[in-house]
């Protein structure tokens, strides 16, 4: 279901009994979807021909392409709120080409909601990776969730002084260099309204560059940086834990609130699903919600 400018009307659930009161079935609606640009996307655009698709792997897991029209998936826990609760967008990964948005979307959604924390999945624009700079068009696309979230925080029933975000993989990286850029905004004089309040970034892919020797060339740090929780394996090929820890260094050397799990092995990629003989894939979320906690994110 898709609403243009206004999050759509779906009920959590359709219950439907049967007469003889035998059998009770409940069929679980698709989560509302919010557009992003409904007048038009900014460049870098992507193509609307091939059309969007989702698609499930031989791993049993869904992920979505080609995403010309980019938007949020609202996800509201279940349980009944007496205040505005806090907010997370997650950001999934797919290396710039597809949306890992199940076990990297839908799934942490579902963890967030279950702590009772309202959920937007960000299906940001895909594929980038052949734009001179990949990472360019999916941050105007947070840096707009953002903005949206705390503008429309009545509506939601969010609080918009907690609004954090949570990025797998490539959207660590987007989470990562969103957050950078506006650090430097804020110190020359700009508002908070596209600023996360904390940022989760579980295997961030490449915001150190190992060329440079330096943290990714669109990014910059400061002490206006939010606060980090980061989590990977050791062995990931893909996202150097090396890389990780010289950023977790620098944060805190700017004072910024910074923690940085590294578990032995786990490899890369495996989002919301634990893996046989890596612990700490099902560890960090553990972690995370003592995180979230102590960051005033959880009401209980």
């Amino acid at each position: 279901m898709q609403a243009k400018g206004k999050m759509g009307i779906a009920g959590r659930t359709l219950l439907i009994a049967a007469i003889s009161g035998i059998v009770t079935c409940v069929v679980h609606a698709e989560p509302p979807e919010v557009l992003l640009w409904p007048d038009g996307v900014s460049e870098p655009a992507v193509p609307a021909d091939p059309a969007e698709a989702t698609v499930t792997g031989q791993d049993g897991l869904t992920r979505r392409y080609n995403v010309s029209n980019p938007r949020l998936f609202v996800h509201v826990p279940e349980a009944p709120a007496s205040a505005a609760r806090a907010a997370v967008i997650v950001v999934p990964g797919g290396g710039f080409t597809k949306l890992a948005d199940e076990h990297e979307g839908s799934d942490a959604c579902k963890w967030l909601t279950g702590h009772g924390i309202v959920a937007f999945q960000l299906a940001y624009r895909t594929p980038t990776d052949k734009q001179p700079h990949p990472e360019a068009g999916p941050v105007q696309d947070l840096i707009l969730a953002l903005k949206l979230v705390r503008q429309r925080a009545g509506e939601f029933g969010v609080d918009p002084n907690r609004v954090g975000v949570l990025g797998f993989s490539a959207g660590g990286q987007v989470a990562f260099v969103e957050a950078a850029s506006q650090s430097v905004k804020i110190d020359f004089g700009g508002d908070r309204s596209a600023m996360p309040d904390a940022l989760l970034l579980i295997y961030p892919w490449k915001i150190w560059d190992d060329q440079r020797n330096s943290v990714h060339s669109a990014a910059i740090l400061n002490s206006s940086f939010p606060p980090v929780f980061m989590a990977q394996a050791a062995d990931d090929k893909s996202s150097s834990a090396t890389g990780n820890a010289r950023i977790f260094i620098k944060l805190a050397e700017l004072r910024v609130p910074a923690e940085f799990h590294v578990y032995a092995n786990g490899g890369h990629g495996f989002g919301m699903r634990p893996r046989v003989d890596a612990p700490g894939t099902a560890d960090w979320p553990k972690r995370a919600t003592d995180w979230l906690r102590l960051r005033g994110f959880l009401d209980k």
